[in-house]
């Protein structure tokens, strides 16, 4: 009996136990990998029988203690045909802690707990302690070469007849398939750093292991990181590169190292290197520090891979990154063993700032169809189930979408194992719709038939809910009992693996055989467990997002609980679930209905891309279609997704939630990262209304598989794939699909980097897409002969109304001809025939080649090609390299390539020399309305009107032209051409030729001339105005901005006697505004030719040149009296009618005076206008002197002493009545006589305006003093002047010597009013009226006395002047008046009511009362008394 037999004190039991294994050698090893991963069981045990080799092996697992010794002992009774006496006692014995440790005795409790196998290299104590030994270059050399070929045998042991993993199960049988690497560079600066990049391998290309180091570079630190989504098989690939450098494959590295974060994540110290290589992995036999030197003298040889950089960022304290973090920072800048190799997986999100700029950026895809059907044949090889597996997952499109995840398809294929066999073909898939039932029937796959471990699977869940709450991953004896170790084990839920976290430190560590596993354990505790009641299970129904926020150090661990939690709810899982509550299917539909519910409530909310995407994986586990249906019409219109990772599934999972909407959708996916086989889970989908990637992650596969998804989406409308790396073949696929998608409006190839025959191609399809109205190949760096290939296209096509390319901007856009369906569905050929047909009898083209180097020879090529093409819209040309000749050639091509409305040459390089090319080459283009040349600004435009025999028919045209006498003046017809040559720099040796060219386009209808902002000068004014007869009638002139002095402002006023056609001239002197324009309302259509016939044409137009004003209108001038005197010797020969307008800041007497003086001289004078012009206080009356020294003047209007305007009678008029207004001249009592004075000189006055002056009351008075001498006829107006009760008194008292007033009104309250009206001859009844003048009782009897003065005063009307019952008896009782009719009227607004018996007494005093009458008890009272 060994010693560990007679410790235990139990010779029969121990012997049992040695003879049952002994039977099953295989078992046990497996049984001792995982309980002890790291040991050997091959190297030096091979000698011994089997009953030795197990002894040797129990004692190993004894050893390692009583956790470990339990765990194992209960595997042995779970997994093996054990006796029921002998299982009893074996549990009884050493399944128990109290029977472990009270027969093992102190002696074996004092057994090194890090005791390793002899097959196991003992770690040094310290790497750095030990002194350098002297040894020549050879021997030093030899250790290195020893050490390098122990860390490959190490690993050849390691996986030597295993599959990628350490301490995997045999159940779980992994097989390896190649996966889908897409390479890409970014930054890592922010955040999106780990999901964006430009890709540098062709996405579907398998890149093998060596493209994933650069061995090229041999500088700084070289990092590749590997980025993929969980259960991408990141992992794998990690473990199967060291298997391949351990075969040999790898040559370009002498050493590889493989750590894994979860482990480093426990280490609490910093480390050093050596430290890292030699006491966390494999130890050399003796001189750690040669051989660490040569390891870093040979660092670019040395591959370090770090698997999970995601967990590492969890240990982040507020001191900054963990002490492994900081040693991998070092080891990714080059600080530490530089020029070394490091790889790092990890999922998207949020990488640590270590990194550098330029790490290679690996994308890890998921399968594709055909990597699915070779990891399926692998995994079914040499078995009978493989065929029927394979058709089970090409029938069923939900089964294969979740087979793209590796992790998934390796779970699908272990259920399809163990399902295939029971069941009829169809009947296995129908038990997997989702991912939650597929880890269901895994479980129930991996557990003894017919007997399900409820208990068991819900303390293990219950572990794995504990450690996703705390982040832990890594479990070791202490935090699973042994029962659950051995269930796990047994079941294949559970690995194992050696976690050393120092030198001497080594313990197994535990855990779940993939992250989603930990989730689902979990998912089953909080749906199955009694200890969870359903509030507390809603708390763990959220949607995590994928945007990895700033403040957020590391990915969540629990992902995938939602969607675990939402699949349970379904009704297939309850049975499942109750069987796991021991039969409370009432507690377990609670939960459900508490799920679902919390679903509804998300369905309803705004989410963001990524929670729609979780969102949609939730609803669809449930299987409910009630709340698919509510979510997918919860979806908005437009659904962007932007910047974060999708799969496969992700889409397919879309799409399954989309089959449940009626309404049309936008999906937008902008920045995405797209798996190449994507878009296959998109058939079918017919909700699609607008599709768009932008990515740099699609490419050729992407495309192909995007083509074979496009003819099933009957509702696409528009189509957009940008900023892709799709090349040729890529678009090849896509060119053939798209003529089955005649749906289709719009289509974006955008920023594709497409080659020129490829856009060519792209092209061909147009006439194919009946309804497409837009095509933009923009961002594709297409040359210039492709281009003009593109623009014979566009003027082919029938259905092209635009193309549009500027620089990087290339757009067709198209006008579709309205069909019905049935046309839709005829051949393409006849489709083509009718379009043409169609377009060839009203199409127009709209052509804008901006910015695209095109020389003069593109533009005759260009000129050929349009000459044969449809009637033109537009045709921009700006941007090019044209110069003089091709924008001559162009200019002369205008008129037949018919173009309707604009022709741009901007910016082409055109000289002054070719201004004048330029102009007689349209000159005799009857179609040109406007051309707009600018060479400062670069700016060269034609602008078209439709010809006259395109607008009307000849009897339309006869019935216009007898319309024209039934017109208006101003409803004339307009007909006039715009040349605007502005900014030029012309000077006056340009103006002849430049005159000469234009004289071919005067007869082609009326002229504006824009010569504004050149360089002319006096001398080019002047000779411009010599050359302007020659021009024929001009519409308009522009000259601003040409630097005149005042002097050749005033001699451009000649140009009203020599150039007929002017009538308006304005000038803004400082601002160099100058503008000769001619009539705006009639403007001579007849006289350029085209109505010869018209017998009352002439005659029209001598009553126009009559009857129109010309206009001067002079501003911003200095206006001396020199130059008023200039200005009028001027204008005296000016044909009239002649409208003055003048404006300066201000206007010297001296200089108004010698203005007014010139009056006379100008008989044709119409208006005379001084607006804004600053007069002084003098003016008045100067102005008012005019009234009688220039009998033509008629009104006087003097504002402010700031606008004055004066208006003429013209020579046939008779002399008559005048009127002046002189309001807001600050006016008072000092000015009245002068004025009075110079206003008695006038002969008939119809009106004097004085409002709004200073005169007050003083000036009032004598103003009325005065106005017996003013030959007034009509109004005198004194408003607001600031007058009160006094002046209308006086006014009542003044009434006796102004016999010709026949009516006074005065308001002293808001109004401020003030008027007399006076008449031609004497008055015999006058009428006075005021209001709001509050007498007071002492101006009562001044009242009295006015009324008894003013015999002629017949009426009387006093409104809310404050005269009250009392003030008004007093009132009648003073006046003395003889017999006649006198009305006094009092309206107040009082309420108190007068005594009618009161005032009849106080109206007994007038002689000769006869008559009194009573009428309107109210607020108005009225009193009439007529004395006889």
């Amino acid at each position: 009996m060994d010693p560990v037999g007679l410790q235990l004190g139990n010779k029969n039991l121990w012997s049992c136990l040695v003879r049952l294994l002994t039977k099953d050698p295989e078992w046990l090893n497996a049984k001792m990998k995982f309980f002890l991963p790291n040991t050997d069981l091959d190297s030096r045990n091979e000698t011994l029988d089997p009953e030795q080799r197990v002894i040797l092996q129990l004692n190993k697992l004894h050893v390692q203690g009583s956790d470990t010794w339990q765990s194992f002992i209960h595997c042995v009774c779970m997994q093996l045909e054990v006796p029921l006496d002998l299982e009893v006692l074996l549990l009884s014995t050493f399944g128990y802690d109290d029977g472990f440790t009270s027969q093992l005795g102190a002696e074996g409790k004092s057994q090194p707990e890090s005791q390793l196998h002899h097959g196991l290299k003992r770690p040094h104590q310290s790497c750095g302690s030990s002194p350098r030994r002297k040894q020549c270059k050879k021997q030093q050399l030899e250790l290195a070469k020893k050490y390098l070929q122990l860390l490959r045998t190490s690993a050849q042991q390691r996986y030597r007849s295993q599959i990628p993993g350490s301490g995997q199960p045999h159940a779980f049988h992994q097989v390896y398939v190649p996966p889908i690497l897409r390479r890409a560079t970014a930054s890592l600066d922010t955040p999106e750093g780990a999901i964006m990049g430009d890709v540098k391998v062709e996405d579907g290309a398998d890149v093998s292991i060596s493209d994933l180091f650069n061995t090229r570079v041999n500088k700084g630190p070289r990092v590749t990181v590997l980025l993929g989504k969980a259960g991408m098989g990141k992992t794998t690939l990690a473990h199967r590169l060291c298997q391949k450098w351990a075969e040999g494959h790898l040559n370009c590295f002498q050493a590889l190292f493989l750590f894994e974060f979860r482990q480093l994540n426990l280490i609490t110290r910093f480390l050093t290197p050596s430290e890292l290589l030699f006491d966390l992995y494999l130890s050399p036999e003796s001189d750690h520090d040669t051989v660490f030197q040569y390891l870093e003298k040979n660092a670019d040889q040395v591959l370090l891979i770090f698997d999970g950089l995601d967990e590492a960022l969890q240990p982040m304290g507020p001191d900054g990154p963990g002490p492994v973090l900081t040693l991998f920072s070092h080891l990714c800048n080059g600080t530490l063993l530089p020029g070394c190799r490091v790889m790092a997986t990890s999922r998207p999100g949020k990488l640590p700032a270590c990194l550098p700029a330029e790490a290679a950026m690996v994308h890890m895809l998921g399968f594709d169809g055909p990597r699915v059907e070779e990891y399926v044949n692998h995994f079914f090889s040499a078995q009978p189930s493989r065929e029927g597996a394979l058709v089970e997952l090409q029938t069923n499109g939900r089964l294969r979408s979740l087979c793209a995840v590796p992790a998934l398809c390796q779970v699908a294929c272990l259920c399809l194992h163990h399902l295939l066999p029971d069941h009829a073909p169809g009947q296995s898939v129908a038990l997997l719709p989702n991912m939650t039932q597929l880890y269901m029937q895994m479980v129930l796959a991996l557990s003894p038939p017919g007997h399900l471990p409820t208990s068991s699977l819900l303390d293990l869940g219950e572990v794995a809910l504990r450690g996703l709450e705390t982040g832990k991953v890594i479990f070791y004896a202490k935090d699973i009992a042994p029962p659950l170790i051995a269930f796990g084990a047994t079941h294949s839920l559970l690995t194992s693996f050696c976690v050393c976290t120092g030198p001497g430190h080594q313990q197994t560590g535990y855990a779940f055989t993939h992250l989603s596993l930990q989730e689902f354990l979990a998912a089953l505790h909080l749906m199955a467990s009694p200890k969870v009641n359903k509030d507390t299970l809603t708390q763990y129904v959220t949607l995590h997002s994928r945007w990895v926020q700033r403040t957020k150090a590391r990915l969540g661990l629990s992902d995938h609980l939602p969607t675990f939690l939402a699949g349970l709810a379904s009704c297939t899982c309850r049975p499942f679930l109750s069987h796991l509550a021991q039969g409370n299917e009432d507690c377990v539909g609670a939960k459900q209905a508490a799920v679902v519910q919390v679903l509804k409530k998300l369905a309803t909310r705004k989410l963001t891309g990524p929670k729609v995407v979780e969102l949609c994986h939730c609803v669809d586990e449930t299987q409910e279609p009630e709340l698919a249906s509510l979510t997918a019409q919860s979806l908005p219109y437009q659904l962007p997704f932007h910047n974060f990772p999708l799969t496969c599934t992700d889409l397919a999972t879309l799409t399954n939630i989309l089959e449940h909407r009626e309404a049309p959708i936008h999906l937008d996916f902008d920045g995405c990262p797209l798996e190449p086989h994507c878009p296959e889970a998109l058939v079918g989908c017919g909700q699609i209304e607008n599709l768009s990637f932008k990515s740099r992650k699609c490419g050729d596969a992407f495309a192909e598989a995007l083509s074979r998804s496009l003819p099933t989406m009957g509702r696409l409308q528009m189509l957009g794939l940008a900023g892709s790396k799709i090349t040729a073949r890529g678009i090849s696929h896509l060119v053939k699909a798209l003529p089955l998608c005649p749906q289709l409006k719009e289509v974006s190839f955008r920023d594709n980097q497409l080659s020129d025959q490829v856009v060519l191609n792209i092209v061909e399809v147009l006439p194919h897409l009946p309804r497409l109205r837009k095509l933009d190949l923009s961002s594709n760096s297409i040359c210039v002969s492709t281009l003009l290939c593109l623009a014979r296209v566009a003027v082919t096509c029938p259905t092209v109304r635009m193309l549009q390319a500027r620089e990087a901007d290339l757009i067709f856009l198209l006008s579709p001809p309205t069909e019905t369906t049935a046309e839709l569905q005829r051949a393409p050929d006849l489709q083509e025939s009718d379009g043409q047909r169609k377009g060839a009898q009203s199409r127009s083209l709209t052509l804008r080649l901006q910015k695209c180097q095109l020389q003069v020879h593109d533009a005759e090529a260009l000129i050929a090609l349009l000459q044969e093409g449809p009637h033109l819209e537009e045709v921009d040309l700006s941007g090019n390299q044209l110069e003089d000749e091709g924008c001559r050639l162009m200019a002369e091509a205008a008129s037949q390539l018919h173009i309707a409305r604009k022709l741009d040459l901007s910016n082409n390089g055109l000289s002054v020399a070719g201004v004048h090319c330029v102009l007689r080459a349209v000159s005799a283009c009857w179609t040109l309305a406007e051309l707009h040349i600018s060479l400062q600004h670069k700016t060269v435009i034609f602008m078209f009107a439709q010809e006259p025999e395109e607008q009307k028919g000849p009897q339309e045209r006869a019935a216009f032209l007898d319309s024209l006498m039934l017109q208006m003046p101003s409803e004339l017809p307009l007909s006039s051409r715009r040349m605007r040559l502005t900014h030029c720099g012309l000077q006056e040796k340009h103006l002849e030729q430049l005159c000469k060219a234009l004289g071919g386009s005067c007869h082609l209808g009326h002229l504006h001339l824009d010569f504004s902002g050149n360089a002319l000068g006096d001398e080019g004014a002047a000779r411009l105005a010599q050359l302007l007869p020659g021009l024929g009638a001009l519409q308009s002139l522009n000259l601003s901005e040409n630097g005149l002095s005042l002097d050749a402002v005033l001699g451009l006023v000649r140009c009203f006697s020599t150039l007929q056609w002017l009538f308006r001239l304005d000038i803004s002197f400082e601002s160099q505004h100058i503008l000769l324009r001619g009539d705006k309302t009639s403007r001579d259509m007849w006289a350029t030719g085209s109505l010869p016939d018209f017998p009352a044409a002439a005659k029209f137009l001598g009553f126009r040149q009559r009857c129109i004003p010309r206009s001067l209108c002079l501003s911003e001038c200095p206006l001396e009296p020199p130059s008023l005197t200039r200005l009028c010797a001027t204008l005296k020969d000016c044909p009239g009618p002649l409208e003055l307008q003048l404006s300066c800041e201000f206007l010297s007497d001296q200089s108004l005076e010698t203005l007014l003086d010139c009056l006379p001289q100008l008989p044709q004078l119409s208006l005379l206008q001084l607006s804004q012009t600053g007069l002084s206080p003098k003016s008045p009356f100067l102005l008012a002197n005019t009234l009688s020294l220039c009998p033509r003047v008629k009104k006087v209007d003097l504002r402010s002493l700031h606008h004055a305007t004066l208006h003429f009678r013209s020579n046939e008029e008779e002399e008559g009545v005048c009127c002046g207004r002189f309001t807001g001249c600050s006016l008072s009592q000092e000015h009245v006589e002068s004025l009075c004075w110079l206003l008695s000189k006038c002969k008939d006055l119809s009106q004097v305006d004085l409002s709004a002056n200073l005169l007050g009351d003083s000036g009032l008075r004598c103003l009325l003093e005065c106005l017996p001498q003013v030959p007034i006829s009509g109004l005198l107006d004194l408003s607001h002047n600031s007058i009160s009760q006094e002046s209308a008194l006086y006014l009542l008292e003044t009434l006796p010597s102004c016999p010709r007033v026949r009516e006074a009104s005065v308001n002293l309250g808001s109004e401020q009013s003030f008027r007399i009206h006076f008449s031609r001859e004497d008055q015999a009844g006058k009428t006075l009226r005021l209001s709001e003048c509050s007498f007071r009782p002492e101006h009562v009897s001044r009242l009295a006395t006015g009324l008894s003065k003013s015999l002629q005063l017949t009426e009387l009307t006093l409104t809310q002047c404050c005269l009250g019952q009392k003030q008004l008896a007093i009132l009648l009782s003073l006046v003395g008046r003889p017999a006649g009719l006198f009305s006094l009227r009092d309206s107040t607004r009082h309420t108190e009511k007068l005594s009618f018996p009161t005032l009849e007494a106080c109206a007994l005093g007038f002689k000769k009362k006869r008559k009194k009458e009573r009428k309107k008890v109210s607020e108005d009272t009225e009193l009439r008394t007529k004395i006889n």
